[in-house]
Formats: structure tokens, C-alpha cells, sequence
């Protein structure tokens, strides 16, 4: 029996087919990046339908994207198994994210508004109330909104969109429930907040990047205490 994914379906609109795979592929990605699917796990497609509340179809076309991205193998007559991922895999993935940020963060520094300033300081006020009172998924919406606003002021938005592409390896709900990460979080989008309205870009890429540097270590010492890495 394959280990609990502790997700649940939001309760919204119906998401068309393509969204819902992609979710799948995301809620699974995110449990293999935590360890609570490991490698060497076979991934039920009925088991994991059934944990999600969605139909199998989904469930196998979320199979095929982690297929592609290196994250499960299909055996043949056995089905999806987890692979592993390394410490390497780790500092690959937030080394990645965060120098393609650092292009993103000095690039705000010089285009951004005073209005998007505003608006990410809104943003921010409203993580600080949510932390610790709301679930994980509002969280990490909140601090998704707030990522969005500064990555757009940059007016790089290809760059922006790779940016995103590649945040989808952070398993944002594991921190999200993480009331000491976000409180860390929001204390780092203040001094980020300061830095933008003095026009500072070294310490606008200074904050920029610690974000991803804290995300990595933190995920490293959730796999260390799980024995993932033994």
C-alpha cells in the first residue's frame, strides 16, 4: 500500500481535462519532492484517483509528464515507480530557479512601479494574516500572487514564464503549512519591499535568491529527517 498523498482536491469550478492532469502531475510532484511518495514506490493509478477524487485518465496523463521530467519510470506489468532524488537533484533544481530569479530581480529593480510596489506590500499584509489561520493552498496562492507581481514588473516575461515552468519543482504546499517558514517568508518580502522602493538592486537580488537558497535547505533537512537520504 502506497503511502497517503495528504491532498484533497480544492472545491472550485470543474478545471478542464488538460488543468486537472496538470494538477495531478503537481500534487504527485510535489509528494515525491517531500518523500512522502519515495523512490521505489509504485503509483496506483486506482489508489491515487481515488485519494484525489478524479477519474484514472488524469491520473495517467500526470504519469507521462513526470515520465518526461525524470521523476517516475514505467515498468513494464508493474506500472509508475518513484525515482530517486538526490542532494544534487535538490541544489540542480534551486540553483536552477534561482539564477534565472536573479536576471528577474534586477530586472524589476529598474521597471517596477510604485503601484506594483504597493500591490506586493497588499499582497504580503495579506500572507502575514493568512499564516498560521488559513490552509496551505491559500497560503501558497498568496505567495504565488505575490511572485507573479514582482517576476511581471520586470517586463521579462519569457524569462518569467521559464521562471515558472521551473518553480514547479518547489512543493510549495509543504512549506505553505510551515508556519516558521512563513513567517520567513513574509519578513524576507519586507526587506525585499524596502530594497525595491530605494531602488537597491544588490539587495532586491539578495532577498530575490534567499528565497530559493531557505527553500532548498529546507527541503533537504524535511528529507534528511525522514532517512531519505540515508
Amino acid at each position: 500500500m502506497n503511502p497517503p498523498i495528504s491532498t484533497q482536491p480544492r472545491s472550485r469550478r470543474p478545471l478542464r481535462r488538460a488543468q486537472l492532469s496538470d494538477e495531478v502531475a503537481g500534487r504527485l510532484r510535489a509528494a515525491i519532492m517531500a518523500g512522502k511518495l519515495r523512490a521505489g514506490t509504485f503509483i496506483r493509478l486506482d489508489e491515487t484517483a481515488a485519494e484525489l477524487g478524479v477519474s484514472i485518465t488524469p491520473v495517467r496523463e500526470a504519469l507521462l509528464k513526470l515520465r518526461g521530467e525524470g521523476m517516475v519510470q514505467l515498468e513494464p506489468h508493474r506500472g509508475h515507480v518513484v525515482l530517486p532524488l538526490t542532494r544534487q537533484d535538490i541544489e540542480d533544481i534551486f540553483w536552477l530557479q534561482a539564477t534565472i530569479a536573479r536576471e528577474l530581480a534586477a530586472a524589476a529593480t529598474e521597471h517596477i512601479t510604485e503601484a506594483q510596489i504597493n500591490e506586493l506590500e497588499r499582497i504580503n499584509d495579506a500572507l502575514e494574516a493568512a499564516v498560521g489561520s488559513a490552509d496551505a493552498e491559500t497560503i501558497a496562492g498568496i505567495e504565488f500572487a505575490f511572485h507573479r507581481v514582482f517576476n511581471q514588473a520586470s517586463g521579462r516575461i519569457k524569462l518569467a514564464w521559464f521562471l515558472l515552468n521551473a518553480a514547479r519543482y518547489m512543493p510549495v504546499l509543504v512549506y505553505a503549512g510551515d508556519p516558521h517558514w512563513g513567517a520567513a517568508a513574509i519578513d524576507n518580502h519586507r526587506r525585499l519591499i524596502a530594497a525595491l522602493r530605494q531602488r537597491d538592486a544588490v539587495a532586491v537580488i539578495e532577498h530575490t535568491v534567499w528565497q530559493f537558497t531557505d527553500a532548498a535547505g529546507r527541503l533537504t533537512e524535511m528529507r534528511d529527517r525522514l532517512g531519505i537520504f540515508d
